[in-house]
């Protein structure tokens, strides 16, 4: 169960809360308050913590007096480490118009790259403080949702036969009641999302979304190219479906898709991906994938082996071809199951078609 009663996230919670006239014990996060000067020095404040908020002099000289714990915000940095909500495409793409170099995802993971390996303790604690943050924010934001995680590659070509088929994936799951996430970034993670985000739109709209989106195939040569084809699909069918994305700047080549409505990002790629599949409690679907792919599958199944999370979630891995002759994982993954509470939990399956058939019958 997620605590997230004495958090403070947004300035209408914050004035519901200070209008009862104590903030004793609440915890509030990158929240602007240089306009609540007036509250924060009427209101209780002792043992608040204040995370990354912006106030008045006087404001925080008094709370700090109050016993509160002050975390200043860190001028100069693209990102906010103590944010209290995920990201959206809409935040991390700001500015494509002028080119995606311009945009808070790919300043963010410049700063990492020039910080990354320097030895600075502040530059390693603001990426860990974020990482946390951006943890504590997806596990109140898919607090009670039924998750299935999709994994797959980065290298599917929108427009090919495959990537709309990883999106028919995700709008089928997400017209079913579950909750799709990602690893947030291109590819067949893309499509997942955007089969998701299509969901409350009529059926022939997939269609017409992936004709559009081919235009602009990958997101190289142009980052900038493949984005706005993605944010031109997104204003044709606006109030798009909910799915997650979580992918990383250690992977800063790849860029975020556009289409999860919610986007954990993080820096520690470790965290990233063990997060991801340990939130994927209504199972993980595997796409054919490369090494990545490879490592998530038993990243998935070291957990259900050892039933370290409890019962093991239902795993199925999609491409009898891919999974059993070009990397055969499925083999040694059934070798592993064999005997365990995870043998009744793993499925092999030819197409996505039949996904939502295997997740059911290992509900």
């Amino acid at each position: 169960m997620v605590n997230a009663d004495i958090e403070i996230e947004t300035l209408a919670e914050f004035d519901q809360v200070v209008a009862r006239g104590s903030l004793s014990g609440y915890r509030i996060q990158s929240v602007n308050l240089l306009e609540r000067t007036f509250a924060l020095l009427s209101a209780d404040t002792s043992d608040a913590v204040f995370l990354g908020c912006a106030m008045e002099p006087d404001a925080s000289v008094k709370v700090r007096a109050d016993g509160a714990l002050v975390f200043p915000p860190v001028p100069d940095l693209p990102f906010n480490p103590y944010r209290g909500l995920l990201y959206t495409p809409e935040e991390l793409f700001t500015g494509l118009p002028d080119g995606y170099e311009a945009t808070p995802d790919a300043r963010t993971y410049a700063w990492f790259q020039e910080t990354k390996a320097d030895g600075d303790i502040l530059s390693s604690m603001l990426r860990s403080i974020h990482d946390d943050a951006v943890s504590d924010a997806l596990d109140e934001h898919l607090e009670g949702a039924r998750v299935v995680g999709v994994m797959g590659g980065h290298a599917l070509s929108r427009g090919g036969t495959e990537y709309r088929r990883a999106a028919e994936l995700g709008r089928a799951l997400t017209r079913s009641g579950l909750t799709v996430a990602t690893g947030g970034g291109p590819g067949a993670m893309e499509a997942a999302n955007l089969g998701a985000y299509l969901a409350p739109a009529p059926d022939e709209a997939l269609a017409e979304a992936v004709e559009l989106l081919a235009k602009a195939p990958s997101f190289a040569p142009s980052v900038s190219d493949w984005a706005r084809a993605a944010f031109a699909v997104r204003e044709r069918w606006p109030g798009g479906g909910d799915s997650v994305g979580i992918p990383t700047w250690f992977y800063g080549h790849e860029p975020p898709n556009a289409f999860a409505a919610h986007i954990g990002k993080y820096f520690a790629n470790a965290t990233r991906e063990d997060g991801l599949l340990a939130r994927s409690t209504a199972g993980v679907v595997f796409l054919p994938g490369a090494a990545g792919t490879v490592q998530e599958v038993f990243d998935s199944a070291t957990p259900n082996y050892y039933a370290s999370r409890g019962e093991p979630a239902p795993m199925v891995l999609v491409g009898r071809a891919h999974w059993t002759g070009h990397l055969p994982a499925w083999p040694l993954l059934q070798a592993l199951a064999r005997g365990r509470a995870m043998e009744s939990r793993i499925a092999l399956v030819d197409s996505v078609d039949e996904v939502p058939d295997a997740l059911l019958a290992m509900a």
